[in-house]
């Protein structure tokens, strides 16, 4: 069975590398729509066969067919050995899973979303090989491996956010996004270097199974959290996250739903029983968590780019799963991770299609789009039911399961964790209230052009709404099969009080449909519209003092070092100018010169004698 799992990881690795080569054909050889069809078969077609090894692989596991691992190659590095091999074991395999259908739904979205794009070839390479690097970190049995996969990510967010470079927004997103998240990949990988080194194996069955001190396993977990935060855009690096809306909406919803910002909740997860192991490392996650979960909600309440609201609510949720970790729920953690790949998946790939058709990210210019766009209207209301947590969709039962295991939790961070996260509840019903709201009801606020849309077309591809209709399937239906003890109190609050800020937005809308719902924030919406100025704060006291340092050194250089350089050229030069005065090819000068030499040397020697 472990083929199956390299071939997972290796099929979006092959398609993405003979996508790349089918790119480098010239054009004189091939149309540019022949180049296009070929580039979307190596797209979809390994991606979808890893999804099939996938489930395959996932379907034995849940039948009982236990672990499975192989360890082909071990390296020797003169210190402790690097295992190069996979091992999957439950939760591997489920996280495989909707790392591949999210993939898959992607890919097929794009090949609509990205039909006129002349760089699509490129762009569906990458998304598969990002594809791959996420399930590298999924399946890896050894840190080093893990890792590896860790960083190909990295670089795949960079060139993928950055895609439409051309507009600077985008690339200055993709380098934010790469920048912030290599700042906590190194302490991720100081942490890797702790564990292994202190266990003698960088496999991870070796790392869980070493009695380490509590103190090795709380600095190594403290690290680790470094780079957990920033894969995972929390509290203080997840400032990347909305900022990387600039690029293509589809992959947003591949970052969103299933590779990066899963890797670090899923690490954790693997991991486990080490942070059980240090509660200090534990603590700071839930305070971390419930910082980041109340105040992406209320960042989301203010936005009025749709995606940026899908965005925040990212790093919302995601410090829900966090906390949940944090209360000792494993198992609360993944299952909310698992719908909430599938209803953010869902919800972003819906927002595509409202972008492509009205050609604008605000709901400022969008409204009464439910009779226009009726599949995607009905599609997106399942998304935002999961989002908001009402019953029955799949976000109802896995953030039921979140709140009840933080509020079971003790601890000192477990009265703040649990009154942030019933907040965030309430105010994750209302700005999901809002955007279905000032999406699809009241009046058109912006006449919709003759060619809207994206790329020039208003007409939506069915390769765009295939995949939407398939991801609300498990959007509605996937909390019924990860529920195991629903419990009726802690649900009943929840749902309560996400109605309760579901419907003050909705009596605020009832009022006044014009107007925006988030004046509710009243003097507050400025600081939450701008995510409490926390960007800010990092210029002032990060990138501008590091500017000035660049300048100076630069300044330095040109004045010391080049000065040096340019100063040492210059003596040379009026040296050689001093010289050339004695040889100028002057034969009289020559004479001239030696019989005054030779009389001085007479004159010496009469006065010396």
């Amino acid at each position: 069975m472990i083929v199956l799992a390299a071939l997972a990881v290796l099929l979006p690795f092959t398609g993405a590398a003979a996508g790349l080569l089918g790119s480098r054909v010239p054009r004189r050889r091939t149309s540019a729509r022949t180049a296009r069809r070929r580039a979307a078969w190596f797209a979809v077609a390994p991606v979808a066969l890893a999804a099939v090894a996938a489930v395959w692989l996932a379907g034995w596991q849940a039948t009982g067919g236990g672990e499975v691992a192989a360890w082909p190659v071990r390296i020797e590095t003169g210190s402790v050995p690097i295992s190069v091999g996979l091992q999957v074991g439950g939760l591997a395999a489920l996280v495989g899973v909707l790392v591949t259908v999210v993939a898959l739904a992607v890919q097929v979205y794009s090949v609509g979303y990205m039909r006129d794009d002349p760089r699509y070839p490129s762009y569906s390479s990458f998304i598969s090989l990002f594809t791959s690097a996420m399930l590298l970190v999924v399946y890896a049995g050894d840190l080093i491996v893990l890792y590896v996969g860790w960083e190909i990510m990295g670089l795949c967010s960079y060139l993928l956010i950055g895609h439409w470079w051309e507009d600077r927004a985008n690339s200055r997103a993709a380098v934010k996004a790469f920048l912030v998240t290599r700042l906590g990949d190194v302490g991720f990988l100081f942490g890797i270097f702790t564990l292994g080194l202190s266990a003698g194996s960088f496999r991870i069955d070796d790392i869980l199974a070493a009695d380490l001190p509590k103190g090795t396993l709380v600095a190594a977990t403290m690290l680790l959290l470094a780079g957990v935060a920033g894969k995972s855009a929390q509290v203080p690096l997840h400032t990347w996250l909305p900022d990387a809306m600039a690029g293509p909406t589809p992959i947003s919803a591949l970052i969103h739903a299933a590779t990066m910002v899963a890797a670090g909740i899923f690490v954790v997860a693997r991991l486990y029983p080490a942070f059980l192991a240090a509660q200090p490392t534990l603590d700071v996650l839930g305070v971390i968590a419930a910082v980041g979960m109340l105040g992406a909600a209320l960042a989301a309440l203010a936005q009025d780019d749709l995606k940026r609201v899908l965005a925040y609510s990212t790093i919302s949720q995601l410090a829900l799963m966090a906390g949940a970790l944090a209360a000792g729920s494993e198992h609360a953690a993944i299952f909310h991770l698992v719908t909430h790949g599938a209803f953010k998946a869902l919800l972003f790939l819906c927002a595509g299609v409202v972008i492509h058709h009205v050609e604008s990210n605000l709901m400022s210019h969008m409204g009464g789009l439910r009779s226009a766009l009726p599949v995607t209207f009905w599609t997106m209301t399942i998304g935002f039911a999961a989002l908001a947590g009402l019953p029955p969709a799949s976000g109802f039962f896995s953030k039921d399961a979140v709140i009840a295991a933080i509020e079971r939790a003790h601890g000192p961070a477990q009265p703040f964790l649990y009154g942030c996260a019933l907040v965030t509840v309430g105010v994750t019903g209302a700005y999901a209230a809002r955007a279905w709201l000032r999406t699809f009801f009241g009046s058109p606020r912006t006449a919709v052009l003759p060619h809207a849309g994206d790329h020039g077309h208003r007409r939506v591809p069915r390769s765009m709404l295939w995949p939407v209709v398939l991801l609300a399937v498990p959007a509605l239906g996937l909390g019924f099969a990860g529920v195991r003890d629903l419990d009726a109190e802690s649900a009943a609050t929840s749902v309560v009080i996400a109605l309760l800020g579901a419907g003050v937005v909705y009596a605020l809308w009832r009022g006044a449909p014009e107007l925006d719902p988030a004046r509710m924030l009243g003097p507050f919406r400025a600081p939450c519209e701008r995510a409490f100025y926390l960007d800010a704060v990092y210029d002032r006291l990060v990138a501008r003092p590091v500017l000035r340092l660049a300048r100076g050194v630069v300044r330095a250089d040109d004045r010391v070092v080049d000065g040096a350089v340019r100063g040492s050229g210059r003596a040379a030069v009026g040296l050689s100018g001093l010289l050339r005065l004695a040889q100028n090819g002057n034969a009289q000068l020559y004479v001239t010169g030696l019989l005054a030499g030779v009389l001085l040397i007479a004159v010496a020697v009469v006065v010396l004698g």
